[in-house]
């Protein structure tokens, strides 16, 4: 039996990554709705939560772990910007926000959200981004050992 420390990636860490992109977006949701606006800063933070949870399902570190980590904190993202675009619309309508999201069509949800984020919002999404991808391709190096 090797102790080395298993580096194929396991078969839960997809899925994994899909429930952390759904619970961060709810959770980047619910910081927006208290009022603060569109919530940028969260960026940054989703992309180092894609990449710790790759790590902790041991996916190996390098181009993939990058990649997944950079693909789930865009579609954080996205998914986070829909989600709050349609609870504001919704609130001016007298909707609530999964029944705004349904009648709200992805072009609509574009546009809107391309006037509620400003240049400092895309660039923050930008660093989100930068971080999922620098974070992916770096790995904690083992101790080394006493043998």
């Amino acid at each position: 039996m090797s102790l080395a420390p298993r580096t194929s990636p396991r078969w839960f860490a997809l899925p994994l990554l899909a429930l952390g992109v759904a619970g961060f977006a709810a959770a980047w949701l619910l910081v927006a709705l208290g009022g603060a606006g569109m919530v940028a800063w969260l960026a940054p933070l989703a992309g180092l939560d894609m990449v710790l949870l790759l790590g902790l399902a041991r996916w190996p570190a390098g181009a993939s772990r990058a990649g997944w980590a950079v693909l789930a904190t865009a579609a954080t993202i996205a998914l986070a910007n829909f989600c709050i675009v349609a609870a504001q619309l919704g609130q001016t309508l007298g909707l609530g926000p999964v029944e705004s999201a349904l009648r709200m069509g992805p072009a609509y949800a574009w546009l809107l959200a391309g006037m509620a984020n400003r240049p400092a919002d895309l660039a923050l999404y930008a660093a989100g981004l930068l971080a999922a991808g620098w974070a992916g391709f770096s790995a904690r190096r083992p101790a080394p050992s006493a043998r």
